[in-house]
């Protein structure tokens, strides 16, 4: 756990400041909803992210998961490995488009569970996907 919050902030903080990322959804940062209540219930923040690309296209959402090497395409997201998946096209997949984007489903939105890998080598996979949309 200890290693899956450490790299969970590292990686929320790096989606945070990078061009191409629009919102980022992780319980350590002060302006979340949920910050005062995981700060109160927790030790960690964890390495469950949400984070959302700059023009909202699902074709960049596609092109991002399609180009990680290390965050593998998952539709459950636990276990020590890096995950990632896309709600609006797996498991938000069957509510229409209108309703899903009221609560913040949105086609560029992309779920991760970070991992416990080197943190250098999770940080270059998402570079590397980032760079090409």
């Amino acid at each position: 756990m200890q290693r899956h919050c450490e790299n969970g902030e590292a990686v929320a903080r790096y989606l945070k400041s990078h061009p191409k990322v629009d919102l980022v959804y992780w319980p350590g940062f002060k302006d979340n909803t949920g910050f005062k209540i995981a700060k109160e219930q927790m030790r960690g923040f964890g390495g469950m992210i949400s984070f959302t690309i700059k023009g909202n296209k699902k074709e960049d959402a596609l092109t991002f998961l399609s180009n990680c090497k290390i965050f593998t395409l998952a539709e459950s997201l636990g276990g020590v490995e890096s995950l990632l998946c896309h709600p609006a096209t797996m498991t938000h997949a069957a509510i229409p488009k209108e309703e899903r984007e009221q609560v913040g489903v949105v086609d560029s939105l992309i779920r991760l569970s970070v991992g416990v890998e080197d943190i250098e080598d999770l940080l270059e996979d998402l570079e590397n996907s980032l760079r090409l949309i």
